[in-house]
């Protein structure tokens, strides 16, 4: 490097391709869109979530982009739940990876149930006297977590003895009972009425999965032999899914297994070719979005970025048409935001919802 240098030799920025921010002016703002996009001008987590809303509209604009939604955290109990239904049915989704917990959230909301604001007076040991289990500021009655362990025993009483089940078949008798029964509207429902997978790969890790448990129990007790679970069957319907794909897409909601999950599916086809020969064009996911707030240098998976990711050939990387952007933020902030800005940019008329009629799904892949 130079002792000293030449200011005459400084650079201007536009002669390095340098894009020029713009200060942001609330006044200007006359929709959520055009607050996202100002945003997208600026810096820091603002800039983040701009350039999230332009990867997340060329992802669900592409024709031939099959688009996976993962999510972990409470997202459902936080009462995010309509956000996941909307991107199912504008035919943003193709498939779900998810917890068990979520879904079991989403249930007591789809099922017409409420959750409650935690009063900070009352002590977790009075909660627990009380049936209230505490999710941060939040309560799910234990109540309602035992009307819809009901709920599922009746569902699974239906089903064969010599049935084998996986988590996506669970998901959709489920969501197919909510349709015949329940008039909310509910994940599960919406995913049957657009033929969207929802698979859950941590299934035991959660209450479906214990009420699941509890179901064979009752089982043996009248004299039945208990309903097989296989999570494989969830690995090879996924797998084949995404097989059959010309481009793949990726939004994330917080990491955990739901994410790595349907992220490993690049290296399982590569694997696949490199240990048992299966000669087959490998694919991997083209665009990706993610929100949460965990940094990559505490080492988590939740953290794990997304050039991270290029190296395990989960993604394409950028200099092949690869497409990504993270948000670094809560994601009851930041999803909303972006989902109500891409449902405005896709909307025939800005900022107009969209009619039930209206949802159709694009072809099932």
């Amino acid at each position: 490097m130079p002792k000293t240098r030449d200011v005459e030799s400084f650079g201007r920025g536009v002669e390095d391709r340098l894009v020029a921010l713009s200060p942001l002016d609330p006044d200007a703002a006359n929709s959520v869109d055009s607050l996202v996009r100002a945003m997208g001008e600026t810096a820091f987590g603002g800039r983040r979530l701009g350039e999230a809303a332009d990867v997340l509209e060329a992802m669900v604009r592409d024709p031939d982009c099959f688009v996976v939604v993962t999510i972990s955290g409470a997202m459902t109990i936080a009462k995010q739940g309509v956000l996941l239904c909307e991107m199912i049915e504008r035919g943003w989704v193709n498939a779900v990876v998810t917890t068990g917990a979520l879904m079991t959230h989403g249930l007591t909301e789809g099922t017409g149930r409420l959750h409650f604001k935690h009063r900070p007076d009352m002590s977790d040991e009075e909660l627990y006297s009380k049936g209230y289990n505490r999710v941060y500021d939040t309560i799910e009655l234990e109540r309602s977590l035992d009307d819809i362990e009901t709920m599922l025993h009746e569902i699974l009483q239906a089903h064969p003895d010599d049935e084998v089940l996986s988590s996506h078949a669970i998901t959709r008798a489920i969501g197919s009972h909510l349709k015949a029964n329940v008039p909310e509207r509910a994940i599960l429902t919406s995913a049957v009425n657009h033929d969207v997978p929802i698979y859950v790969p941590a299934f035991t890790d959660s209450e479906l999965g214990l009420d699941f448990a509890i179901h064979n129990r009752l089982r043996d007790r009248d004299g039945r032999p208990p309903i097989r679970f296989d999570p494989f069957l969830d690995l090879d319907d996924f797998t084949e899914r995404i097989r059959r794909q010309k481009s793949l897409g990726i939004f994330t909601i917080g990491g955990g297994v739901p994410r790595n999950w349907a992220q490993q599916v690049g290296p399982y086809l590569d694997i696949l070719q490199l240990r048992l020969g299966i000669d087959e064009e490998i694919q991997r996911y083209r665009y990706a979005v993610r929100i949460c707030p965990e940094p990559e240098h505490w080492g988590g998976l939740s953290g794990c970025s997304y050039s991270e990711g290029v190296s395990w050939g989960k993604f394409v990387p950028p200099s092949e048409g690869g497409r990504f952007a993270e948000v670094f933020a809560d994601a009851t902030i930041a999803w909303p935001l972006l989902v109500r800005a891409v449902m405005e940019r896709t909307d025939s008329t800005a900022g107009s919802p969209v009619s039930e009629d209206d949802r159709s799904p694009r072809t099932p892949r």
